[in-house]
């Protein structure tokens, strides 16, 4: 049983990553329901939470149905991540996540997300005023360094263990590549195998597969898997892979009518959620990777991503089921 502090995730879990400006509370209920063990908001600025941001105090919404969730923050100064930790407290989610993996240039030049991986020093500091600032338990995603010549994952793993984080979660890139190139595990295997390390470890980088998930768990020994962009459009991942390792067999890939009813459902969420203008209009950036690989679809697109009532949507969301009834889903 995988446990971060005194929650339990069952064998293996599989995680939610936190994305920016997608895993918001509508996206994280389908995924829920098809399958993610835990889930992470998006990230959240320190800053802006301290100074009552609008948009920062929205992503701090979740909801029952979502447990066990996570709030995840981000900043490089310690002060303000300490009072922004205990205003995430105050919202009572399971845990709390600080982001040190964040590549974005916005980011990175305030010293926050995987920027401070060049100021270990700092980094530690900052995650023992969190640490101490929360009765939450406090976890940790970053990345494997800063670039080639400064992959100090092994060191960043053991300072931050020291200072009280309760799991680690390494996306198996440097701030330099990106989200480019292969993502190298071997460095989150040794961190796994470091003796002096008694938390959980979690992989993240480049799972897209069933078969690419159970050839991690095995190849690499970690304690769970966190998946982000495979997810998009694609939530049955996440009970895919828990069917393929029961059985070492691929469910079969959901027919057009589960795509378009997923996709009604997180519309439905967004709509809820956001309101009907702002839901609708945000929901936009997923209709392309929930039908992906539907020929002539340009035109069904085009109104899903103009249209501006939830019934039109709708309406086309039925033609879509009835225009491609018979197509063969890929597994």
């Amino acid at each position: 049983m995988v446990k971060i502090d005194k929650i339990e995730l069952g064998e293996f879990p599989l995680l939610l990553a936190p994305m920016e400006d997608v895993s918001d509370p509508p996206f994280r209920a389908v995924c829920k329901a098809n399958g993610a063990d835990l889930m992470y908001t998006e990230f959240i600025s320190s800053e802006g939470l301290i100074r009552d941001a609008i948009k920062s105090k929205k992503k701090l919404d979740i909801f029952d149905y979502e447990r066990p969730v996570g709030i995840q923050i981000f900043g490089g100064d310690e002060e303000s991540m300490a009072m922004a930790a205990q205003i995430v407290d105050a919202t009572e989610p399971d845990l709390l996540d600080i982001n040190f993996g964040c590549p974005v240039k916005k980011v990175v030049c305030k010293g926050a997300g995987a920027g401070i991986l060049k100021d270990l020093p700092q980094m530690v500091k900052v995650t023992q005023a969190v640490v101490k600032s929360t009765k939450l338990p406090v976890t940790v995603k970053t990345r494997l360094g800063w670039d080639d010549n400064s992959k100090n994952i092994e060191e960043v793993a053991e300072r931050l263990f020291d200072v009280g984080i309760k799991a680690l979660t390494i996306h198996g890139r440097t701030r330099a590549q990106l989200y480019k190139g292969e993502a190298d595990w071997s460095l989150i295997a040794k961190v796994k195998n470091n003796p002096r390390i008694q938390i959980p470890i979690f992989g993240n980088g480049d799972i897209d597969s069933p078969e690419k998930a159970l050839e991690y768990r095995n190849r690499y020994g970690i304690d769970g898997i966190m998946i982000g962009r495979a997810a998009i459009g694609y939530p049955w991942i996440f009970n895919e892979i828990k069917h393929y390792f029961k059985t070492g067999a691929r469910l079969a890939a959901p027919a057009i009518e589960q795509r378009v009813e997923v996709c009604r459902q997180h519309l439905n969420h967004s709509i809820e959620w956001k309101g009907e203008i702002v839901g609708i209009f945000e929901m936009r950036r997923h209709y392309t990777h929930y039908f992906r690989g539907l020929d002539n679809f340009k035109g069904f697109r085009t109104q899903l991503v103009t249209l501006q009532n939830k019934e039109a949507l709708n309406s086309v969301l039925d033609e879509i089921s009835l225009r491609y009834a018979h197509y063969e889903p890929v597994a």
